[in-house]
């Protein structure tokens, strides 16, 4: 299992517009854009900035204001776009609990954000989440009574409630997105 990384989501937010790292841990401190979504100190978001600059997906340059101290503002690269637009194409989503509430969340609040339909990425992970509910439910057919058998059950009742909640999300207008994110 790899680990959920928020670079996906910083390639986003800096294709919406070049911005300073202050700038970009203010979205994530926001309980209204992703706050309620993802926990990031200011020395992991430096770090995942660097790192990537360093694979060549963004390129900070040095700003200068008269009313404050120089600042990197990032920019996307070329391949940084690349790689975004193949995170928000994606039609094999993750139906892990965790994922759905990290990284879906993330894709529908960037794409929304960048004024892109997000009806594909709904339906991607609807059917991802129906998929792992279908065998789910043909492991606990044959699953012995028992703590086994009440883990299954648990992951499916997850996912019932999580395709129920995804439901909602694909009739929630724009202007009121943070009620289907603070519904995670």
């Amino acid at each position: 299992m790899t680990t959920i990384t928020p670079d996906d989501t910083l390639l986003g937010l800096l294709a919406f517009r070049p911005q300073h790292g202050y700038q970009l841990l203010d979205v994530f401190r926001d309980p209204a854009q992703l706050g309620c979504v993802w926990n990031l100190s200011a020395s992991q978001l430096y770090a995942v900035l660097k790192r990537l600059d360093t694979q060549g997906y963004i390129q900070g340059e040095e700003v200068t204001t008269p009313d404050a101290p120089p600042r990197t503002e990032y920019s996307l690269t070329e391949s940084g776009y690349e790689r975004l637009k193949a995170w928000l194409n994606d039609p094999n989503p993750s139906p892990s609990v965790r994922r759905v509430r990290v990284e879906f969340l993330s894709r529908l609040f960037i794409a929304r954000l960048l004024n892109l339909p997000t009806l594909d990425l709904i339906r991607w992970q609807k059917a991802a989440c129906h998929q792992k509910r279908a065998e789910l439910v043909a492991q606990r057919e044959t699953a012995q009574p028992g703590i086994g058998f009440l883990a299954l059950d648990l992951q499916i009742a997850q996912l019932d409630a999580i395709l129920n909640w995804i439901d909602r999300c694909e009739l929630t207008p724009r202007e009121t997105e943070d009620s289907c994110d603070q519904d995670s």
